[in-house]
C-alpha cells in the first residue's frame, strides 16, 4: 500500500534526531469514518517545537470516568512539552447537546486558533452550515461533517469485535466450546452516544456464528450508580455466563461480586481502560479489556493541531492501535500511553511558557508601582 504525500508528512522527523527521538507507534486507517477499515501501520516523532505560542479549545463530553481524564491528561503533557496552551470545556453528558453547540460557538469566535471537539452526538455538527473559521479536529468520538478531515481516535467498532473476541477465547475456540445456553449481558454505556453504539455493533458481528448468545442489553450513562442499577436487573433475570461492558460497568461488576459472589463463575471483559480495570486484570478478577491508549491519543490530538495549524492538513483517521489487555500484559511499566498517574488531576486550562512569563512579568511591574 502506498503511503500518501500528505501522510508521508508524519513520518518526517521534526527536531531532534531519529535516534534520540520519542517515536509513537500508530496506524492510518481508511476509509475516513468508515465501519470497517483497512489499517496502515507508522511512526510518528513528536513535534518539539511550534512556530508561535498557539491557544487551543478542548471540548470534551465530560471528565466523569478515567477515560477522559487520561486524555486530558495527555493533552496537558504534550501542550506543556510544546508551550502551547488549552481551555477545556465539558458539556456535561452525552444528552447536552446544545450546550455543547454553544460551547464550540464560543470556541470559534474567541482568540483560540483551533478547536479539539470530542462530540456528544456525530451529527452535532449537522446544524452549523457555514464553513469553519478555525480548524476543528474530531478527538475520540466520530463526527460525521465533511468540514472535520482529522480524526484522532480508535475505530470503536473494531474495540468492541476485539473484546468480544478474547471473551469467545475464553469459553473455547470461537466460542465452540461454550454450551448452548451461554450468554453474554452487554451493559454499555449511554445509548446512540460517543462510541457505545459501535461498540455495540462490533461485539454482536464478532459473537456471530460462536455459541455465545447475547442474553442482555443495558444502556446508561457512565455513573456508577446507574451501573449498579442495570447489573443488579441483568443478575435477578439470569445470571449470564459473561459480561461485557464500558469500564465503569465492569468496574461495578467487580465490587458487587467481591461482596456478593456469584452462583456461578461469570467472565468479565471491558469495553476500554482505566486504572481500575488495570487493577482488576492484575488480581485476576476479569478477563480481559480493550486498550485504545488514550494518554498518547491526548498528545498525538495536541500535535496534529499544531502541525494543522502550521501548514500540515488531512491526517485522516489516526490513533493507536488497539491492545487487548489481560493479566499478563498489564502492569504499570506497560501503561504510559494508556493510563495518567496516580495523582493526576483534570487540567481545565494550561497557559503557555511564553503567557506565564507575561503573567510573572506583568505582577513584577504591578508589585513595584508606588
Amino acid at each position: 500500500m502506498n503511503i500518501s504525500p500528505k501522510i508521508a508528512l508524519l513520518l518526517i522527523a521534526i527536531g531532534f534526531s531519529t535516534a534520540q527521538a520519542e517515536t509513537w507507534q500508530l496506524e492510518q486507517r481508511s476509509p475516513f469514518n468508515a465501519l470497517v477499515q483497512e489499517v496502515e501501520p507508522l511512526s510518528l516523532t513528536p513535534l518539539s517545537k511550534t512556530e508561535q505560542a498557539w491557544k487551543l479549545c478542548v471540548l470534551v463530553p465530560h471528565l466523569k470516568d478515567a477515560y477522559w481524564i487520561g486524555i486530558n491528561y495527555g493533552l496537558s503533557v504534550q501542550a506543556k512539552a510544546l508551550g502551547v496552551s488549552f481551555d477545556m470545556f465539558e458539556a456535561g453528558g452525552y444528552d447536552h447537546k446544545a450546550r455543547q453547540l454553544a460551547q464550540l460557538g464560543e470556541c470559534l469566535k474567541e482568540d483560540y486558533d483551533a478547536v479539539l471537539l470530542g462530540a456528544v452526538s456525530p451529527d452535532l455538527l449537522q446544524s452549523l452550515p457555514h464553513d469553519f473559521s478555525k480548524p476543528v479536529l474530531a478527538l475520540v468520538n466520530k463526527l460525521d461533517d465533511p468540514r472535520v478531515t482529522t480524526h484522532i481516535g480508535v475505530n470503536w467498532f473494531e474495540m468492541g469485535s476485539r473484546i468480544a473476541g478474547a471473551i469467545k477465547a475464553r469459553f473455547g475456540s470461537n466460542g465452540a466450546n461454550a454450551g448452548p445456553s451461554a450468554t453474554v449481558a452487554l451493559l454499555a454505556g449511554p445509548e446512540s452516544a460517543g462510541g457505545t453504539e459501535l461498540v455495540e455493533q462490533g461485539i454482536k458481528e464478532s459473537l456471530q456464528g460462536s455459541k455465545l448468545s447475547i442474553g442482555a442489553i443495558r444502556h446508561a450513562d457512565n455513573n456508577r450508580h446507574l451501573q449498579r442499577e442495570q447489573l443488579l436487573q441483568v443478575l435477578e433475570s439470569a445470571m449470564p455466563d459473561a459480561i461485557i461492558g464500558s469500564a465503569v460497568a465492569i468496574e461495578v461488576a467487580v465490587n458487587q461480586f467481591g461482596q456478593t459472589p456469584p452462583s456461578k463463575p461469570v467472565v468479565l471483559g471491558s469495553s476500554y481502560f482505566s486504572p481500575a480495570i488495570a487493577r482488576a486484570l492484575q488480581r485476576g478478577k476479569i478477563a480481559a479489556a480493550s486498550d485504545d491508549k488514550v494518554v498518547l491519543q491526548g498528545r498525538l490530538a495536541v500535535d496534529l493541531a499544531v502541525r494543522t495549524l502550521q501548514g500540515d492538513k488531512d491526517f485522516g483517521d489516526i490513533g493507536p492501535a488497539i491492545v487487548i489487555r489481560t493479566a499478563n500484559n498489564s502492569a504499570a511499566s506497560q501503561l504510559n500511553e494508556s493510563l495518567p498517574p496516580a495523582e493526576f488531576y483534570p487540567v481545565y486550562s494550561q497557559s503557555s511558557a511564553a503567557e506565564s512569563k507575561s503573567s510573572a512579568a506583568d505582577g513584577k511591574n504591578q508589585a513595584a508601582k508606588p
